[in-house]
């Protein structure tokens, strides 16, 4: 695995794409450890299932998800909450692994975003036909941290809006290694990811893994 890849004198993002102020997205930047990155996923998921979640109105999301981090995002009757524990297992969320983090800290420096300090990684797991409606991630504490979004496996059509649900939204086509950063001015922005297409990818085969970090607590 590459830690270092952000300082590498050859690594460009391959190049940048600014969405908003505050909100970038860095093509490809993950791509030189994506089986590191994956093989972090599987052990994850191997503690802690993906489980399918449902909205507090019911509605049964189609995206598989866990956690790791100090907390994890959960959503269920109850509401939508970060919470130390698996809802399942009632045991503590793996720790997040010390490429995650370096990887997240280093996209969101890269960004605009220097001492982001993540402690929830949601890992999203997305098969054909899955998708995520718009929102805005507003469960955290601090809303002047970033959120660090990476990709991997097929590619997804990305979402992004405004302010209110009802402004106009941009599409953006992320593909394997990209990675989304939104902060300040966009940090509220709503946002989602149009139903999954069907695909073969060479590491992930019929999925997409998203990997969102966060500083929740």
């Amino acid at each position: 695995m590459n830690l270092d890849l952000f300082d590498h004198p050859d690594f460009h993002p391959h190049w940048r794409e600014d969405l908003f102020p505050g909100a970038v997205v860095l093509r490809g930047a993950a791509r030189e450890n994506d089986t590191a990155l994956l093989a972090e996923i599987d052990r994850i998921a191997g503690l802690v299932p993906f489980q399918y979640r449902a909205t507090p109105g019911g509605y049964a999301m189609s995206v598989a998800m866990t956690n790791c981090g100090d907390v994890g995002w959960v959503t269920d009757k109850a509401g939508y909450r970060y919470q130390t524990t698996s809802p399942e297992s009632h045991q503590q969320w793996p720790a997040m692994p010390e490429l995650f983090r370096d990887i997240a800290v280093k996209a969101a420096e890269q960004a605009g975003f220097p001492g982001f300090n993540p402690d929830a990684c949601l890992i999203n797991r997305y098969q054909p036909g899955a998708k995520m409606s718009l929102h805005q991630d507003k469960d955290e504490h601090d809303f002047g941290q970033p959120i660090v979004s990476i990709s991997l496996g097929l590619p997804a059509v990305f979402q992004f809006g405004g302010l209110e649900r009802s402004d106009k939204t941009q599409r953006i086509t992320l593909t394997h290694g990209d990675i989304v950063v939104w902060g300040g001015p966009s940090r509220l922005r709503y946002h989602g990811v149009l139903p999954l297409k069907a695909g073969e990818h060479p590491l992930t085969g019929a999925y997409r893994f998203n990997l969102t970090f966060r500083k929740a607590v």
